[in-house]
């Protein structure tokens, strides 16, 4: 590699610059014509080969081979995606919670909860609902931030994202992991019941104790589009907590939504898996199999 050439992490990407941390400090720097030729698009946490140019900008050469991906909101080589719920003030939507992890399960991104405003409402039944279908949960007081310290050793020296709806305290949980931040903090509305939205791009941030963090955008920017191409048959897998009771189904082919002898209902009618986990998959299952096979390509 010329000496020129250095390796580094995309860490911010907004108007069309990419910001790259590297050895020799944070570069500016645009894609190489032939990336967009080939319809590569180069993704926050990209590790990518940058040409310094004299300027002092630079230039991204090469994105190095991915573990994983994202496209809404853009982000690659994850290690973990934080799911951040309130417990109140919003409510949390299960429903939406459970597609977003169905869809990180089908990209082999490991998901953790983090359940923020304890200080307002008893976690304890949102918690067990996750788990129960073998998350780590963290419940977080956002009063005190205790309970974000356990998250933070989790997330040493690796690449973790937040996630979730507007209003539920993301970057304040994110300012109590790494004070240094300062992220603006929104104000939920009280007529229409979500925050105002603070973060306007994705961008990553080092932590103190090493690796990487990402601030995103809510929820409603994880479209469906991101499942279309997985088969309603393959869903199952994506519930993790089914996998031990798919094998005991009467039928090879059961759809594990009402079928008689079915493995996963018995386990759900047992206390096994929570109800709302198995309505939120009956509900994606039925969505899913109205994708249609274009739409899968």
């Amino acid at each position: 590699m010329p000496l020129n050439n250095v390796r580094g992490v995309i860490v911010k990407a907004t108007g069309g610059f990419y910001y790259v941390h590297t050895s020799a400090g944070l570069l500016e720097c645009r894609g190489r014509g032939l990336l967009r030729m080939e319809r590569q698009t180069p993704f926050v946490g990209d590790r990518v080969t940058v040409q310094q140019n004299d300027d002092g900008s630079g230039t991204v050469l090469e994105i190095l081979p991915r573990k994983n991906e994202l496209k809404r909101p853009p982000l690659a080589n994850l290690d973990y995606m934080v799911a951040v719920l309130s417990v109140t003030d919003p409510a949390p939507n299960l429903q939406i919670t459970d597609k977003f992890l169905a869809m990180l399960e089908y990209k082999g991104i490991e998901p953790l909860i983090a359940i923020t405003k304890c200080d307002l409402e008893e976690p304890a039944p949102l918690a067990e609902i996750y788990t129960l279908a073998g998350y780590a949960v963290y419940t977080v007081d956002s009063t005190t931030g205790k309970g974000a310290k356990a998250l933070s050793r989790r997330l040493r020296g690796a690449f973790g994202a937040f996630s979730g709806n507007s209003g539920v305290g993301k970057s304040s949980l994110l300012n109590a992991i790494c004070p240094d931040l300062d992220l603006a903090v929104g104000v939920t509305s009280k007529k229409l019941g979500r925050g105002k939205h603070t973060t306007r791009h994705v961008e990553i941030h080092p932590l103190p104790s090493g690796g990487y963090v990402a601030d995103t955008p809510g929820f409603s920017s994880l479209s469906l589009v991101q499942l279309t191409r997985l088969p309603k048959e393959e869903l199952a897998d994506c519930f993790r907590e089914f996998r031990p009771f798919v094998g005991q189904c009467r039928y090879s082919d059961c759809a594990h939504t009402c079928e008689a002898g079915c493995g996963v209902l018995q386990a759900v009618q047992a206390g096994k898996i929570a109800p709302s986990r198995h309505l939120s998959y009956t509900q994606l299952y039925s969505e899913l199999g109205e994708v249609k096979d274009w739409e899968r390509r």
